[in-house]
């Protein structure tokens, strides 16, 4: 838990990361601003994916739409939160030369974006609409 507090006041300070061992080739720094900057995208895509389905669906059921829309903008908001504190964990990693961190989130989004990819082809095949 005390990491993770450290890590996080990182987020908001990054220049306190040079104190931390040394400077790394800045090839695998850039490397992990890219990385980061993936996962960003990945957020922003399930976040738009979360407002398609609530504004561009309005015939379906409401507890469908609502359901679908809020696990994709979960999802993409914990995607944006997990880039920053795994880009903050990676460029600690690399200045203390240590291995870099492993996560189980990359497994966690594909089950979340699966299960919503498979709700929405339920909802396609059954039609479950607000409508008679």
């Amino acid at each position: 838990m005390i990491d993770f507090v450290k890590d996080v006041r990182l987020w908001f300070a990054p220049q306190r990361l040079r104190a931390e061992g040394e400077t790394p080739d800045y090839r695998f720094s850039l490397a992990n601003e890219r990385t980061f900057l993936a996962w960003i995208r990945t957020a922003l895509a399930l976040v738009g994916g979360g407002f398609a389905v609530d504004q561009f669906l309005p015939d379906l059921r409401w507890g469908v739409r609502v359901g679908m829309a809020l696990a994709l903008l979960a999802v993409g908001a914990a995607c944006a939160l997990r880039a920053v504190h795994h880009w903050v964990r990676c460029e600690r990693a690399m200045r203390r030369g240590e291995d870099l961190p492993l996560s189980p989130f990359p497994v966690l989004l594909s089950l979340g974006v699966g299960l919503v990819a498979v709700a929405m082809m339920v909802v396609v095949l059954l039609g479950w609409t607000s409508r008679p």
